[in-house]
């Protein structure tokens, strides 16, 4: 049985991971061993990253759509449980849309969610 060497695939990972690590400063680019701490670093930070952004928007959306519920006459948690008791599904992202580009279909929405509230 022919011995087998392990020297292509610790290469093909070493590769990978240098390549990872393109652009980073000095040493980080450049040796494997603190390059493949600075890419574990790094993709624990973008795995964060992409939560933080989705909370962000979710921030960005509710704050728009309090400001338009508000010149409408009713408070944000009004305005989603009103919504909610008239069975109307809409969410949070497209509410903002049509808060900013549709302010007549929003004051329907929220005409309706008054009146759900109200009966």
């Amino acid at each position: 049985m022919a011995r087998i060497k392990g020297a292509a695939n610790a290469r093909k990972k070493h590769k990978k991971i240098i390549k990872m690590a393109k652009g980073y400063y000095g040493a980080r680019s450049k040796q494997y061993r603190i390059a493949k701490q600075s890419v574990m670093r790094a993709m624990a930070s973008a795995f964060v990253g992409r939560r933080q952004t989705r909370r962000e928007y979710r921030r960005l959306w509710i704050t728009r759509i309090n400001a338009a519920a508000r010149i409408n006459g009713i408070s944000y948690s009004r305005l989603m449980n009103g919504l909610k008791a008239a069975g109307i599904t809409v969410n949070r992202k497209m509410l903002a849309e049509l808060a900013i580009n549709d302010s007549g279909a929003f004051t329907q929405l929220a005409q309706a969610a008054k009146e759900s509230l109200n009966a």
